[in-house]
């Protein structure tokens, strides 16, 4: 197994091939290469709280941007080295963005780059699969959601908050991306009365695959990586982007290109 080290970022907004190849990103994420699976996580050090911030989200576009130059990378499996998968996104930078720039410019390129991370994971030519521990709530549902295949630990605890805390579930345009794949009614009632709820139901509306014990996640996650990493690479990439245009067509009257708006209105102050 090869350890891809993971530099400083580089500033421009897309890796070179040989940065591509390298996983350039920041400490907020890893990456290790074994065969044509790629493993990447969120906060390798565990060190670091679960939201998920700028430098992450701008890790993760480089990354994904750089895979369109790795045809051998069939598999992504997405995790977090900390004590929950995510989260959700960093509000303080969010505030910070309004304080800096009030006219909500910055607020809504910084909401822009989450609509462009969660498009790269659904465009990405590698089947991603994501593997869930810990609370994962918000942003890092809505990250959880873009990925193809969503395995979680019976301990898991899911939320959408937003509603909550005055704001609208815009994050990356998860919205259309929750309801084609768990259905309208069950993300009507999550996303307005922002319960909790557990791996179970998760399982059974179907924003996850499996539910296993934490022990046996690995094994889990594994039980789908092998076979996909076996499986011809033509045949991986247009059965993904088949199943992604159906999911699209079903979003025909998604408004998410508004997202960046719809927070920034929420979070400016009036004037």
């Amino acid at each position: 197994m090869n350890h891809i080290p993971a530099p400083p970022a580089p500033p421009a907004p897309l890796l070179t091939a040989a940065a591509a190849a390298d996983v350039a990103a920041t400490a907020a994420v890893d990456a290790e290469q074994d065969g044509p699976v790629l493993r990447v996580r969120l906060n390798p050090t565990g060190q670091d709280n679960d939201v998920l911030g700028a430098a992450t989200i701008d890790a993760l576009i480089a990354l994904l941007d750089g895979l369109h130059e790795r045809p051998d990378v069939r598999v992504l499996v997405l995790s977090s080295g900390g004590e929950d998968f995510c989260t959700g996104a960093d509000r303080t930078e969010y505030l910070d963005a309004v304080a800096a720039d009030p006219t909500g410019g910055a607020l809504r390129r910084a909401a822009d780059k989450a609509h462009r991370l969660c498009q790269a994971l659904e465009n990405t030519h590698a089947v991603t699969v994501a593997r869930l521990h810990g609370k994962v709530i918000g942003a890092g549902l809505a990250l959880a959601a873009f990925c193809d295949l969503r395995a979680g630990a019976d301990t898991c605890r899911f939320r959408m908050p937003e509603v909550g805390l005055g704001l609208p579930p815009a994050w990356g345009g998860a919205m259309g991306r929750l309801i084609s794949e768990a259905g309208l009614a069950p993300v009507r009632e999550l996303a307005l009365t922002c319960e909790v709820f557990d791996a179970p139901t998760a399982h059974r509306i179907g924003l996850i695959q499996k539910v296993v014990p934490p022990d046996q996640l690995d094994r889990a996650v594994d039980s789908w990586t092998r076979p996909l990493a076996r499986r011809p690479a033509e045949a991986l990439v247009l059965t993904k982007r088949m199943l992604a245009g159906h999911a699209r067509a079903d979003r025909a009257s998604d408004v998410s290109v508004l997202d960046a708006h719809l927070l920034s209105g929420a979070l400016r102050p009036p004037r």
